[in-house]
């Protein structure tokens, strides 16, 4: 289902509608070939890893492939935490080839790994035992010697044939004095100066872009007297924890940052449900330092044609052999667990966990992309249990579970799991349905973010509700971490066969 596959937002007489890639798509790293734009972002513990979009106006993006999509390139054990996995890749085009550089916290530290097409396939990874810490960079300097920027910030030299490092580390510039968390390194030539790009302030409302400059790649660097560059923190703009930005040039010789941001709703403190997603803001350069534009939801496009928004298919028919890119489950999808072909025309999900507070639970989800939205799934639970669930970790989630004769509503918030509701229902398959509706109008400071209504559809297709739980408890500022939101189906029993998964966004 090329819906799945895209990510994309709509043009409204020639504007930016901000987030450019909705939900949860953080740590975006971007680079320019031609008149193409790639970008990647973090995964965390979901496999496939490292989603590769596609875009040729910056403003709407078209998931091309995951980048670690095989179990050799992508080891994360049963043990790996939520929130764990793969932190900040780092994506550059360099001597015809593409280089995507990040840490796998969870086994095997950081890696590199390359292509000739973007969309893959990407080759086995190449260790960097020598090379510690997170959010690793990649730049070559004029005799081709690659060097690797991280968190801290420290900068070493690496044999990009080999995974070797050439030299000792050492400290390059440490960010702002008082800031935490200096993180995200990018380095940049851009005319006279090597820049210094990173975020700190950490990634929740203090987070913040700074800059510095050197005319060695290897510093000293001078910081900009006018950082942070780019932050909300202490405003009540609608975009919140802004951090995190990659800089790339356009075609007309114009700059764009694209970054992370949230979007908090409902009462003190705000909560955001979908995880940190990718912004685009203009750049200008005043006495050759970037002056990041106004951030908003809705800004004036680039000054070059856009591309016709992509149309966005609601539903998955399963009847491909191939699942689409935007399908993701924790830590590992064995085939022996995950089938297109055992029922043709249905997705069937073998059971090994044994509910959805299972690290090892069969799950197949799609990132929740926007505020409002409905979810429908047909299941046929006669050879087990199963459902469909909204997933932040295995301690925050709901679900409707089907089970042969009934179905049931189960929340699990932190330590506490209760059943909510059950309903009787008739032999054969059964509609699951999922509505998000997210809170329009605040009247009470502690109004929660939006409403998870959960219940299924009799015969003539009317929903009968049989929960609706309070969306806070599925959110980070709840429930920690850095993931947002993933609705899917799974399988808590024998096996479930899903006929087809309808997801849509629904008007406010």
């Amino acid at each position: 289902m090329e819906g799945l596959d895209v990510s994309s937002a709509p043009a409204r007489d020639n504007t930016i509608t901000n987030p450019v890639i909705p939900g949860f798509h953080p740590d975006p790293s971007i680079c320019r070939v031609g008149e193409d734009y790639y970008l990647v972002c973090s995964s965390f513990e979901y496999f496939p890893g490292v989603p590769v979009f596609h875009s040729r106006d910056l403003v709407h993006w078209t998931q091309i492939g995951n980048a670690l999509d095989r179990p050799s390139q992508l080891r994360l054990p049963p043990e790996t935490s939520a929130s764990g996995g793969l932190y900040a890749p780092t994506l550059r085009h360099h001597d015809g080839r593409f280089w995507l550089i990040v840490t796998n916290v969870s086994s095997d530290g950081n890696v590199l790994f390359t292509a000739t097409d973007p969309a893959g396939p990407w080759s086995d990874p190449i260790r960097l035992p020598g090379v510690h810490g997170i959010d690793p960079d990649l730049a070559w300097d004029e005799d081709g010697t690659c060097w690797c920027t991280l968190a801290g910030v420290s900068q070493v030299r690496i044999d990009t044939h080999t995974g070797e490092t050439i030299g000792e580390p050492r400290r390059v510039w440490s960010g702002t004095p008082g800031a935490k968390a200096p993180e995200a390194p990018h380095l940049y030539r851009i005319g006279d100066y090597w820049y210094l790009l990173i975020a700190e302030g950490g990634t929740e409302r203090c987070h913040g872009v700074s800059i510095a400059r050197g005319r060695t790649l290897d510093g000293p660097f001078e910081a900009c007297p006018d950082n942070p560059i780019l932050t909300h923190r202490g405003t009540e703009h609608p975009i919140q924890n802004t951090g995190h930005g990659d800089l790339v040039q356009g075609p007309d010789g114009s700059w764009w940052m694209v970054f992370l941001g949230v979007r908090p709703q409902g009462g003190t403190p705000g909560w955001h449900v979908l995880g940190r997603e990718t912004f685009l803001a203009p750049v200008t350069w005043v006495d050759d330092w970037p002056v990041v534009g106004d951030v908003a939801p809705v800004m004036a496009a680039p000054p070059w044609p856009l591309q016709e928004p992509a149309v966005v298919p609601v539903r998955d028919d399963f009847d491909g052999g191939e699942l689409a890119h935007g399908w993701l489950s924790p830590r590992s999808r064995p085939a022996e667990n995950y089938s297109t072909g055992e029922r043709p025309g249905w997705l069937s999900l073998r059971a090994r966990g044994t509910s959805m507070d299972d690290p090892e639970v069969t799950f197949l989800g799609r990132r929740q992309q926007h505020l409002s939205c409905r979810t429908r799934v047909l299941a046929d639970a006669a050879d087990g249990s199963g459902g469909l669930a909204v997933r932040l970790d295995e301690q925050h989630h709901y679900e409707i579970e089907a089970t042969p004769g009934q179905v049931q509503v189960i929340a699990r918030i932190g330590t506490l799991r209760t059943v909510v509701a059950t309903h009787p229902t008739a032999a054969g398959p059964v509609v699951l349905r999922v509505e998000v509706s997210a809170t329009s109008k605040v009247t009470d400071p502690r109004q929660g973010p939006d409403t998870v209504t959960l219940g299924v559809e009799d015969g003539q297709g009317v929903f009968v509700e049989l929960a609706a739980l309070d969306g806070r408890y599925l959110s980070t500022e709840v429930a920690g971490g850095f993931t947002g939101r993933v609705i899917g189906v799974y399988a808590a029993a024998g096996t479930v066969h899903f006929d087809w998964f309808d997801h849509e966004p629904v008007e406010d």
